[in-house]
């Protein structure tokens, strides 16, 4: 791989995770839209515009191809079901979180989930572990304990974002289909859902007499604000190495974080200070573990 395509690969990256970063405010444009039907919204347009994309990409045949192989497979099945069920759940609670008022919880959310998913491919998919990395969930834990205690209420908008990214990750992994593919697939299986849902709704938030009203535009946005962060994602990380990737992944949650505590004015106290010394103390040991390489003997 050349230099040329490590520098785009890179800034391809950077680009899927500052829109990921910046997303908290997307989203706050149609804060006055229920979270479960922005949900929805996001899901239904996300599938059509997944769609077009397979079809201007000529990759309609191999998709449907990808579909059968998937559909044969119970495992693989159930796999992909329950990652459209989990990534659903994640982004639910993060609209949610964002729209009301806790984007620092959020961000504190995906600062974890780097250390949730190896606690994952530890304990499902038997991986080894350093003892940097156990360091590393020892304070990653400490963290979370003590913003517990201060506030004497469990984290928990942070912890099911960690969590349900983290399993939706580890079963995208054992799935093992392209990212294209799998949104496309994904949301093919939960969109009747939300379709359903969006009918039964007495006043939709999107209808044929005000369609290209700002609020309507921005919910059939949700489809492009989901996908391109996704596609960019899958078109740099290709490029870059594996290291690369993780230390790139905490630019969204940084940003999220100065969002919360500069744009939307939330409490940021010295608890919060506390756990994020202790997340970042985590994420810093980790990585360390991650770069460091065995000693070369003379």
């Amino acid at each position: 791989m050349n230099n040329n395509q490590t520098r785009n690969g890179i800034i391809v990256t950077i680009a899927a995770y500052l829109l990921w970063g910046f997303l908290p405010i997307y989203w706050k444009l149609v804060e006055e839209v229920p979270a479960g039907e922005i949900l929805a919204h996001r899901i239904v347009w996300s599938f059509i515009l997944m769609i077009g994309i397979v079809l201007i990409l000529r990759k309609w045949t191999p998709f449907i191809q990808e579909c059968f192989i998937i559909f044969k497979n119970r495992k693989r099945l159930l796999g992909i079901t329950l990652a459209s069920l989990f990534i659903s759940l994640n982004w639910l609670t993060f609209i949610w979180a964002v729209n009301s008022d806790h984007v620092i919880q959020a961000s504190l959310g995906y600062y974890i989930n780097p250390l949730i998913s190896i606690v994952l491919g530890i304990v499902v998919l038997k991986e080894s572990v350093t003892r940097r990395q156990v360091v590393s969930f020892i304070f990653a834990g400490i963290g979370v304990l003590y913003l517990t205690f201060s506030f004497g209420v469990f984290p928990w908008v942070s912890l099911l974002l960690a969590l349900t990214f983290g399993v939706y990750g580890l079963l995208k992994k054992m799935v093992n289909v392209s990212a294209i593919y799998g949104l496309t697939i994904e949301t093919m299986i939960i969109t009747p859902i939300a379709a359903i849902y969006l009918f039964s709704i007495p006043e939709r938030s999107v209808t044929s007499s005000s369609l290209i009203s700002p609020e309507n535009l921005l919910l059939i946005g949700a489809g492009v604000a989901t996908a391109v962060p996704l596609l960019l994602f899958a078109s740099g990380a290709k490029k870059i190495p594996l290291a690369m990737v993780g230390f790139l992944q905490y630019i969204a949650p940084t940003i999220m974080l100065i969002l919360g505590v500069f744009l939307y004015n939330e409490p940021f106290t010295s608890a919060h200070i506390v756990a994020f010394l202790f997340i970042w103390s985590a994420l810093f040991i980790y990585m360390g573990s991650t770069y460091r390489r065995p000693m070369r003997h003379s």
